[in-house]
């Protein structure tokens, strides 16, 4: 027989604690994101169709970024056990310079346009975590404007070559002249690609108002008014600001672009040089043999070549090519601190977020970058130590077996006759 008793009030109260209730808007609903994926959830519902699109979309079908996603989804951690990780050190020295994380900000155009603190914001939260930041070239911010918000910290600048040169000889230039350490000369964009969704919101900077934005945007005011009562929006480093996405990338990118132009850039450059988008093993031994310091496994976040190759199922075969003393990083796709583990372990020195610091920075300005920043250590620590390993240096390939849905179909010419008829 089950005892039962009237209820006392001291043992009730024992058990029942309210919380503090949270008053300030932007901290509570920032709280309450435990995910890169409420955040996300955030900013979709804070920003404009147009903007929002910007971000979350890519190129085409946006096949690209929904396999670079899965890829990481389909991660089989082999985690060790009685191997305690009460601490764990996720620091590492990437390109002669310390980094707190294995991640740092990607590059990211149009930046003010989702929320208007934009690159300062993404400096400034990179700063405070001891990451690296980069600006891009078609950046809203301008070059000394990111060495203001970051001052002390590492700042990397990633360089568009246009078909006018001298325009990209002067930005590194002033990328140099400011103390940005590391340059990504970024080679996958000698077009645009078809991004279909800024097509289909005439996404245009400055942005231009239609019936359907506005609509959109009547129960976003608070957008509105940081829009029209900030500082004009613009390219920093670039004079031309009007007509679509596509048209301005093709205005400014050069499809003739070579190794020649790698050449002149890195006579140009004191610090490091990476090159960003590299998309299969022979390209990246052949960058080692020209002795750039580095490559940044990359199809661009989707957004140029859809059905291109996944960075991450690149990653094991480009470090078993090019040894092990040459810098790899990777990018696209990363939605959790799990894929930045994951990546880690299967050889890659370090990586990029791009969409996860928009998400924040749309959710929230600089709190919420510096959310999406706290929750990716948060789930790299975690990861970490229910793998049992206590730095980032313990991880190797025998943590993850990468679960593959898409293999690749032999050539037809290697079928037998009979099988071809």
């Amino acid at each position: 027989m089950v005892q039962r008793q009237f209820p006392k009030p001291a043992e009730l109260l024992e058990l029942m604690t309210f919380k503090k209730p949270e008053l300030d808007g932007r901290k509570r609903r920032l709280d309450a994101a435990l995910t890169i994926s409420d955040l996300r959830t955030i900013a979709k519902r804070r920003t404009p169709k147009a903007a929002f699109d910007y971000t979350d979309g890519a190129a085409e079908g946006e096949l690209s970024l929904a396999r670079a996603r899965q890829a990481f989804e389909d991660v089989e951690f082999h985690p060790g056990i009685l191997a305690p990780a009460p601490d764990v050190d996720t620091s590492v020295e990437i390109l002669d310079g310390p980094s707190a994380l294995p991640f740092g900000i990607a590059p990211t155009g149009f930046t003010r346009l989702m929320q208007t603190e934009g690159e300062v914001a993404g400096a400034g939260a990179a700063a405070a975590a001891g990451i690296p930041f980069t600006l891009s070239t078609l950046g809203t911010t301008s070059i000394e404007g990111v060495k203001g918000a970051n001052p002390h910290g590492r700042n990397w600048f990633q360089l568009y070559v246009m078909r006018d040169r001298e325009i990209s000889y002067e930005l590194t230039r002033r990328a140099a002249a400011a103390g940005f350490d590391t340059l990504h000369f970024t080679v996958d964009t000698p077009v645009a690609g078809a991004r279909l969704r800024d097509k289909r919101n005439g996404f245009s900077i400055p942005p231009q108002l239609t019936l359907g934005t506005i609509i959109n945007a009547i129960p976003r005011p608070w957008w509105w008014f940081d829009f029209l009562t900030t500082p004009k929006l613009e390219f920093a480093s670039l004079s031309s600001t009007g007509g679509t996405v596509g048209e301005l990338l093709d205005a400014a990118m050069d499809p003739t672009i070579s190794y020649d132009d790698l050449d002149v850039i890195r006579g140009l450059w004191p610090g490091k040089i990476v090159v960003k988008g590299v998309q299969n093993v022979d390209d990246a031994v052949r960058l080692k043999d020209a002795g750039v310091d580095g490559i940044v496994l990359s199809n661009h976040g989707g957004r140029q070549l859809d059905r291109a190759p996944i960075p991450f199922h690149l990653l094991p075969s480009v470090r078993a090519a090019v040894g092990d003393d040459f810098t790899v990083m990777v990018d696209t796709g990363i939605m959790n601190g799990a894929d930045i583990v994951a990546s880690i372990a299967l050889g890659a020195d370090f990586t990029l977020i791009g969409r996860a610091y928009l998400y924040g920075l749309m959710a929230g300005g600089r709190q919420g970058v510096d959310r999406t920043i706290a929750i990716l250590r948060t789930e790299i620590e975690r990861t970490m130590r229910l793998l049992g390993v206590s730095s980032l240096h313990e991880l190797n390939p025998s943590h993850v077996t990468q679960l593959t849905r898409l293999v690749p179909v032999e050539r037809a010419e290697a079928e037998p006759a009979a099988l071809r008829d």
